[in-house]
């Protein structure tokens, strides 16, 4: 909690089972979708661990969200294991394994987790209407409240920019069903960076800059007018023209376009928010993911930023309830519930 009020993650993934890596490679090495067995409990497969097993990696994920102060997450698929670079076929089963892993951790810690969905997306089919079966599972059966978008799935920047009508029909469900879609890079293959550790990262900034550039100039919102998108890691970088330069769409995106916190480098961080504004920005952490490494001045967990957030000086007391708390839950219906 921030001064008696439910911090609000919008940014965070499932903890997979260490095993769970077994069914993806049985999967790739055998070119052979996973059989999910409707008569085991959640219809997975066995994976080789143990309900305590299981409990004990959930448990490891809400203490460290204790330890950082968060109450409550939207939790979907991790973005680096997307694999949207697999055969078409096996993608199906893979994301149908990773929303019922998802929906197993939400069933675990109901008051703690909202569900959101990993989509088999195919960067070569000729819209996304091969994904709403999977989008309609998880929301009805699932019970889910967001959308786990990658702008390149394949890694190979094949994909049609969002702006473009192939993502219609997944834009079209989560805005009548009142969805909130997340924007998250997932793979990348590019050779040139292939010497940077956690490459993948890389991929992450531009492809998320991308995405907010190609939504905010195109006319997404037009045809979406009630549609909301998240884009993580404060929208993968940030703009270096002034508000009214032509180079940024001279355009109200306050209803529609949203980032989140998750930067850790404390300078970005504060120009982040500047630059975005306070009531487009949501609490984001992905704890527990890739800010493990201690702050030297703190000795704390780089991805403990309630404290650093708590701490901006040029935020009021206002500023900082409605990036913890009130901004998520106006964005995600679900984490608005649950904090309740």
């Amino acid at each position: 909690m921030y001064n008696g009020t439910k911090v609000l993650d919008i940014h965070a993934h499932v903890s997979m089972p260490y095993n769970g890596g077994n069914v993806l490679a049985s999967m790739i090495a055998s070119n052979t979708p996973t059989k999910l067995d409707p008569r085991k409990p959640g219809g997975l497969p066995d994976i080789g661990m143990s309900p305590d097993a299981m409990k004990a990696r959930v448990k490891r994920h809400t203490d460290l969200m204790d330890e950082a102060n968060i109450d409550a997450q939207l939790v979907g698929p991790r973005p680096y294991m997307a694999m949207g670079y697999m055969q078409p076929h096996l993608l199906p089963a893979w994301s149908r394994f990773q929303n019922l892993l998802i929906a197993k951790q939400c069933e675990m810690e109901p008051k703690r987790f909202v569900g959101a969905a990993a989509l088999p997306q195919n960067a070569k089919a000729d819209d996304l209407k091969h994904c709403l079966p999977e989008l309609e599972f998880c929301h009805k059966e699932l019970g889910f409240h967001g959308i786990y978008l990658s702008p390149d799935p394949s890694g190979d920047r094949g994909s049609p920019g969002m702006d473009q009508k192939y993502w219609d029909p997944v834009y079209e469900y989560a805005q009548k069903n009142k969805l909130v879609i997340i924007v998250h890079g997932t793979n990348c293959s590019d050779p040139r960076i292939a010497t940077i550790p956690h490459n993948y990262q890389i991929g992450f900034v531009w492809e998320q800059y991308l995405a907010t550039q190609l939504l905010s100039h195109g006319d997404v919102f037009k045809r979406f007018p009630e549609l909301k998108v998240v884009v993580c890691h404060c929208g993968g970088a940030l703009d270096r023209f002034i508000k009214t330069d032509h180079h940024l769409a001279q355009k109200d995106l306050s209803k529609n376009l949203f980032f989140d916190t998750c930067a850790l480098d404390i300078d970005y961080l504060e120009a982040a928010i500047k630059q975005r504004g306070v009531n487009n920005m949501l609490f984001g952490t992905e704890t527990p993911g890739s800010g493990s490494a201690v702050r030297p001045e703190t000795g704390r967990p780089s991805d403990d930023l309630v404290p650093v957030i708590s701490k901006m000086a040029f935020l009021s007391e206002a500023d900082k309830l409605k990036i913890f708390n009130g901004n998520s839950a106006q964005v995600c219906p679900g984490l608005a519930k649950i904090a309740a």
